[in-house]
């Protein structure tokens, strides 16, 4: 994480931004189910805002110090933060309801380790889950915010087509400002 990061991120603006213009957009008509995934959570700004929503909520991040500090903010609560990698999830197949991930996929450095999260967030979802979440759309200005660090945005064009061939279905995809998804895992046959 950069400079930039470390000031953004545990912001009352940034978390303000996540949970009232990009969290209820990404939940809305979604049932979330008692057992929540999230890949990337950084300092928490969505765990905060989803933990309310579920009985169980699981933060994977592959920082060790937002680990950290994670478990240290949640103590207590519904939240178990744990260190991992969103493309190769310890997790058994279908083991939550919903799988979330805000602004964390264009900090995964290449395009096919992308498609294994999407993969892996398929995996572990239950028949009928909901993997939701948001995304920076590509810009020179934020090219420039994310000077020394991983910056590989995600194309919206090309992201439908993606989570299609991870296996979702019931896609939808809001693209303003930025990218905001919801993929459905086709329910038990």
């Amino acid at each position: 994480m950069n400079e930039n990061h470390a000031k953004l991120m545990p912001s009352p603006e940034w978390a303000a931004h996540i949970q009232d213009e990009v969290l209820p957009l990404a939940t809305e008509g979604v049932e979330l189910g008692a057992d929540l995934l999230e890949l990337g959570p950084g300092p928490g700004a969505a765990t905060e805002w989803l933990r309310h929503r579920v009985g169980r909520l699981i933060a994977v991040e592959r920082e060790e110090d937002a680990v950290a500090r994670l478990i240290g903010r949640f103590a207590g609560t519904n939240v178990e933060a744990m260190p991992g990698d969103a493309a190769a999830l310890g997790f058994p197949d279908a083991s939550f309801d919903t799988v979330a991930t805000c602004t964390m996929l264009h900090h995964v450095p290449t395009r096919a380790l992308q498609d294994k999260v999407l993969a892996e967030a398929h995996r572990v979802l239950r028949p009928g889950g909901t993997f939701l979440g948001s995304d920076s759309l590509p810009s020179d200005g934020l090219h420039q915010f994310h000077e020394g660090d991983t910056y590989n945005p995600v194309e919206p064009a090309a992201f439908l087509t993606r989570l299609q061939v991870a296996g979702f279905a019931e896609i939808t995809l809001r693209v303003g400002y930025n990218l905001i998804f919801t993929a459905r895992k086709k329910g038990a046959s």
